[in-house]
């Protein structure tokens, strides 16, 4: 894969995933898919980087959906689309499972594959222009497993059928009151607010980001009560140096100085 259609740049403790094929609004290929959990492996390393934006690199897509050259090509057999939908569970499961805070910063076209990554990030921003559809009625394949959880866990059963069944298009208004997005932002503003509230997170004690990270995603999965590595997480945080800084920066009336990754 050509490094312009995927790379990460990092600025502070921002990093960056930038997508950009604007020719083809974005859209994901085989290549993409595979290389993008190793992207995501070195921001996870770096213990500088605190927050990871996924966006267009400009403002003329998200991601468009599938690569459909690959429909004749590599996913014209079974075993290439065994192969392709290997490859795309993985770098959900990739994404799904990155312990930072992450931010999908929508600019208009969010379809398809576009949706699969901005479900799996933590937080979907996006500008009035957003446009969202989960399209495999319209060619019939079935959407994955996990996509077809992380949509339903945002918008619930009802709405999920409405759009996987008829595989319309929501403007971001419509996509704001399904659950599917948190904030909406005008085009002229959206990059600021978005790095702005990155920039927010990095501020934050580290420690208590990701563990309410793993603690919710427990939930969504099912529990229902504390387990015992839930309480040790919980009842560790108060032996942390960021606790103490926490405390003393709260009682100095001054905004705390975090230290742990």
């Amino acid at each position: 894969m050509s490094r312009e259609y995927l790379y990460v740049e990092k600025e502070g403790a921002i990093a960056t995933l930038y997508i950009n094929r604007p020719d083809k609004r974005n859209a994901f290929n085989y290549d993409m898919w595979h290389a993008l959990p190793g992207l995501l492996d070195d921001v996870e390393r770096d213990d500088k980087m605190k927050v990871l934006v996924l966006r267009g690199v400009d403002d003329s897509a998200f991601v468009a959906g599938a690569d459909i050259a690959e429909f004749t090509t590599l996913r014209a057999t079974d075993e290439g689309e065994r192969k392709y939908n290997e490859a795309v569970i993985e770098a959900e499961a990739a994404l799904s499972r990155f312990s930072k805070p992450t931010i999908a910063m929508v600019q208009k076209y969010c379809i398809g594959g576009g949706c699969i990554l901005a479900l799996a990030c933590d937080l979907k921003f996006s500008s009035e222009t957003g446009i969202f559809g989960i399209t495999p009625a319209k060619l019939g394949i079935i959407y994955t497993f996990s996509g077809t959880k992380n949509l339903v866990d945002l918008v619930g059963p009802a709405r999920a059928k409405d759009m996987l069944y008829s595989g319309r298009e929501l403007g971001a208004q419509e996509a704001y009151q399904y659950g599917l997005i948190d904030r909406i932002y005008s085009s002229e503003e959206i990059v600021e607010k978005t790095y702005a509230y990155a920039q927010l997170l990095t501020t934050r004690a580290q420690k208590t980001i990701k563990g309410a990270k793993i603690i919710i995603k427990e939930v969504m999965n099912g529990a229902t009560k504390e387990t015992a590595e839930i309480s040790e997480l919980v009842s560790g945080s108060y032996a942390s140096t960021d606790y103490k800084e926490g405390v003393k920066a709260f009682l100095e009336k001054r905004q705390p100085q975090f230290s742990e990754v």
